[in-house]
């Protein structure tokens, strides 16, 4: 019998995203206390899992905490953190962090320079354009056809991104995206095809690809409504082909990783890559650089090998061992307040979730009032279950949301149907 050594780690963070992140981490031989700042009220009830109440981009408070409390690493979870040079600060104070530095989270904190990334290092994406006022922008919306992709360049939670379906929807949204102050937008093609979504921790001389999953953006069933942080997700994807799947490994992952190298040899963090699937091969809508939301709540079950392990050696920039992934699916449905993504509401108090074997739920956006939990707007929680299969947990998942009785919130039914063709 192995001994669980007595590592602490923070997890910076308040999401669903971070829950998943802290349950893993707790699980591993590597750590004995992970502590989530700010973390949500939601996440008390996790054994070994504390919230700490600092938030995100306090920087010198965390790295008061960490050398107060003798943290041993961090593990930075949301985009805007890692942006505003989370890692940067902490490895200056020699503070052991995982993470991109800032100048690297530039391939997500601005659309413009990631796109200029890919054409640089001839990784296929669509043909874009990236403009710095209405006028400009307006009159190249001839050169892309529509629909038309419109994406504010910085950083926007998720929902930046407009598909445009013609003349007078593009001019409005690209007045609109100026109006509200923003300083370059990038117009894109539209790309026609399945999208998926692919993490790879990335350590100094190799790298590790985690299970392959598939976010559901749009609010509404059917794919309908307005795009969102994401409303559900599932892996495996037993639709996409072992050869387009190399295909991704070859002419996306490939010279992504090259890039990286060259541009950013220092990289230690996780690179998110959004593809889409299209029938000339497999393209790349964006990257991010952190663990997605919701993809990490059905990612990190499927892991079996020890995740803090995994982590710990790319931090000391040591060789990365291999991941072992359970054949058992994953499935999540976010619940998300009533009126999200555009003006959610705020303060439904939230139903008892009972215990039930394969189903976890995992907090997010929530509030703690009189000792019960109410939502706190946008996404505040998701269910997610493990099966055997797809259409097992799809059916799983479904059923116990239907015993529970929501106020002002919503969900899709359809979460999954791209690979079991089944709604609910």
């Amino acid at each position: 019998m192995r001994v669980k050594m007595q590592e602490k780690v923070l997890v910076i963070g308040s999401g669903g995203r971070e829950a998943a992140i802290a349950q893993k981490l707790i699980a591993s031989e590597q750590v004995a206390q992970v502590f989530v700042a700010p973390g949500n009220p939601g996440m008390q009830a996790m054994e070994g899992v504390i919230p700490v109440n600092i938030g995100e981009l306090e920087f010198d408070a965390l790295k008061g905490f960490v050398e107060e409390n003798q943290i041993d690493w961090t593990f930075v979870g949301p985009e805007d953190a890692l942006v505003a040079g989370i890692v940067d600060d902490f490895q200056a104070a020699g503070y052991p962090i995982f993470g991109p530095d800032k100048a690297a989270a530039m391939l997500e904190g601005s659309k413009d320079y990631a796109m200029r990334f890919m054409k640089r290092y001839q990784v296929p994406t669509a043909k874009f354009g990236t403009y710095t006022n209405s006028q400009a922008a307006l009159a190249a919306m001839e050169h892309f056809g529509f629909p038309l992709v419109i994406k504010a360049d910085g950083l926007a939670g998720g929902k930046g991104v407009v598909i445009s379906p013609d003349v007078a929807s593009a001019q409005a949204e690209i007045k609109l995206m100026f109006k509200k102050g923003q300083s370059q937008i990038v117009l894109e093609e539209y790309l026609e095809g399945s999208e998926y979504s692919m993490f790879i921790v990335v350590g100094q001389d190799d790298y590790q690809i985690l299970p392959l999953a598939q976010d559901h953006k749009c609010a509404y069933d059917g794919d309908q409504g307005p795009n969102t942080g994401g409303m559900g997700s599932y892996s495996p994807v037993p639709q996409l082909s072992e050869i387009d799947y190399q295909k991704m490994l070859t002419e996306v992952v490939s010279p992504t990783i090259v890039g990286l190298r060259d541009a950013h040899p220092n990289y230690r963090g996780i690179l998110y890559i959004g593809m889409i699937l299209t029938p000339t091969g497999p393209k790349v809508i964006e990257y991010n650089v952190r663990l997605g939301d919701p993809e990490t709540q059905v990612v990190l079950p499927r892991i079996k090998s020890d995740f803090g392990r995994l982590i710990k050696a790319a931090i000391d920039g040591e060789k990365l061992p291999p991941i072992t992934v359970s054949p058992r699916a994953c499935l999540g449905v976010v619940v998300a307040a009533q009126g999200y993504p555009k003006a959610p509401v705020k303060g439904q108090i939230l139903p008892k979730m009972p215990h039930q074997e394969g189903i976890e739920v995992v907090y997010a956006n929530v509030a703690s009032q009189e000792e019960e939990l109410v939502g706190n707007g946008g996404r505040i929680l998701m269910v997610c279950g493990q099966n055997t299969n797809l259409i097992q947990v799809q059916a799983q998942v479904y059923d116990y949301l239907a015993r529970i009785n929501f106020d002002q919130c919503f969900y899709r039914k359809d979460i999954g149907f791209k690979a079991t063709q089944t709604k609910f």
